[in-house]
């Protein structure tokens, strides 16, 4: 049933119509749940056509609307580069708040909504631009590098933008741009101590840490080892630095993605999100997933019957002042107009150099 009372029927013509989603989710939804969801997604996708609307699904979204209602699927900076790319409309964010932030700042004639406004971002919200501004006064002249997970008024504020797989690539452009040798690196610690290891820039960090990241241990992966000896551990560079020096291999989760369904390892553990392993397992049928599994419980805010909801009567409009985003937009475009890295971040040095410090605000 959607969230405004109107139920739909599991009909043949749904049944055929949601077929090719069906394949994809099978080995994680039973039957009688898809009978629930099928109907949805089905309205979900004609209201998509009916809107001139696209659906962007988050990595960390639920396999039904993964591969339901996802028009664009990945990380959230790729997602909104598509979503500029595309003629539609309405972009529909399957995703936090941030993420619906910087698809408005990437396209600002477009409306974009969220299902739930308090779809947050832990990260996101530990650092404000009051604080980047009083960063900027204690340290003047040092480039300030901020990830893509923060707000719009956030990326204001900052010389460039990065992700977690092009984060060393940025810091060593910037030092070289700035001319200088330190760099600030805001707002996840772990991310800024991860990338501290790969490089010979210095590096001043935030305090920010995501909720799901954080709780990993060590210790939790030392236990899956011993339990699945022959797991291949991939590991997501928020993640403290303990766990990505005894996990096999670290990345973004576009990373973790390409590593799955390029090496097709017979066993696997996602060290991230719960989803994540659902969604990358219905396309390498031939690994098992073992799901060690910390939920973001923003992510999950995001239901079938609210991006239902939000396509019906078009909740929730996100919006940026316009200042704020010609900034925010300068911030990330100067990250996309980078050359790509003539190879994948060496996230082997992170075992190699065990004790670079960092100078944390």
């Amino acid at each position: 049933m959607a969230a405004d009372g109107f139920q739909f029927a599991f009909t043949p013509e749904v049944q055929a119509a949601t077929a090719p989603a069906w394949e994809k989710v099978k080995r994680h939804i039973t039957p009688m749940e898809w009978r629930g969801q099928a109907p949805l997604i089905a309205e979900i996708n004609r209201l998509k056509r009916e809107k001139d609307a696209v659906i962007l699904a988050h990595n960390y979204m639920t396999p039904e609307i993964f591969h339901g209602v996802g028009d664009y699927v990945g990380d959230s900076l790729g997602l909104a580069k598509e979503a500029a790319k595309s003629q539609a409309k309405v972009i529909v964010q399957a995703g936090v708040h941030f993420m619906a932030e910087t698809s408005k700042v990437l396209s600002p004639e477009k409306t974009v909504l969220i299902p739930d406004l308090r779809a947050g971002c832990s990260l996101a919200s530990s650092i404000t631009a009051a604080d980047v501004r009083l960063i900027k006064q204690r340290y003047p002249g040092l480039p300030v590098v901020t990830y893509v997970n923060t707000s719009a008024e956030v990326k204001a504020e900052t010389d460039i933008c990065c992700t977690s797989a092009n984060a060393v690539q940025v810091v060593e452009a910037a030092a070289r741009q700035w001319g200088v040798e330190r760099v600030i690196l805001i707002p996840d610690e772990f991310l800024a101590r991860n990338v501290a290891r790969q490089t010979d820039v210095g590096i001043i960090a935030w305090k920010g840490r995501c909720e799901v990241h954080e709780r990993f241990t060590a210790a939790d992966i030392v236990e899956l080892k011993a339990a699945y000896p022959d797991a291949e551990v991939l590991a997501h560079p928020e993640c403290p630095a303990e766990v990505l020096e005894v996990a096999d291999f670290a990345g973004s989760t576009a990373a973790m993605n390409d590593y799955v369904l390029r090496r097709r390892p017979k066993r696997v553990v996602l060290i991230t999100e719960c989803s994540m392993a659902d969604n990358v397992a219905a396309d390498a049928h031939e690994t098992e997933f073992v799901r060690p599994c910390n939920l973001c419980p923003h992510m999950k805010r995001i239901t079938l019957e609210n991006i239902y909801d939000a396509l019906l009567h078009g909740r929730h409009e996100v919006t940026v002042d316009p200042a704020i985003s010609e900034r925010a937009r300068l911030a990330v475009q100067r990250m996309v107009d980078l050359p790509p890295p003539a190879k994948p971040a060496r996230y082997d040095l992170i075992k190699a150099r065990h004790h670079v410090d960092v100078e944390l605000i």
